[in-house]
């Protein structure tokens, strides 16, 4: 495993921070979608960036955020590489980003197990306005892709959910 210099650890953080554009309440490091960076000499920066499906129309949005954000922080080469393996998955999304989706009141993916074993069968979404589970599917699409939008029976409240992937 290779690991960051200081310098990319600090420039990591930079980029990582970087609102999401569909989803501003996260950050590109919380989504899980910056993958690595690497300097590569004098004023030269990689950045390696993995879209949440492939074709996803933020990922120009977001190069361009990143190219900005380290130029600001005096990087005068920026280059932002898209690598689609390995892909993402809301695996990735970290235990922050869930807990500011569920806050921002999208129903955060469910977390999946980490040692490979059974998956556990859960067939509700939990309403991140009044926690119930009595939900329904209104459309399997909403305002991006990577969300479905759902309705709580319990509150009538409409929400996002982002599907799990």
């Amino acid at each position: 495993m290779v690991t960051d210099t200081p310098l990319e650890a600090e420039l990591r953080t930079l980029a990582g921070s970087v609102p999401d554009p569909e989803l501003p309440v996260l950050t590109l490091a919380e989504l899980g979608v910056l993958r690595g960076v690497d300097v590569e000499g004098p004023g030269r920066v990689t950045v390696r960036l993995t879209p949440t499906y492939t074709g996803c129309p933020a990922i120009e949005a977001m190069s361009a955020d990143i190219e900005r954000v380290l130029h600001e922080n005096g990087v005068p080469e920026v280059s932002v590489v898209t690598v689609l393996a390995p892909a993402w998955s809301t695996d990735d999304i970290s235990a922050e980003g869930r807990r500011k989706l569920a806050e921002f009141g999208i129903a955060p993916p469910r977390a999946h197990s980490a040692d490979g074993g059974p998956v556990p069968l859960t067939l509700s979404v939990r309403c991140p306005h009044c926690g119930s589970t009595d939900t329904e599917l209104l459309s399997r699409f909403s305002s991006t892709a990577c969300k479905a939008l759902r309705r709580c029976v319990a509150c009538r409240e409409p929400f996002d959910h982002f599907k799990e992937l």
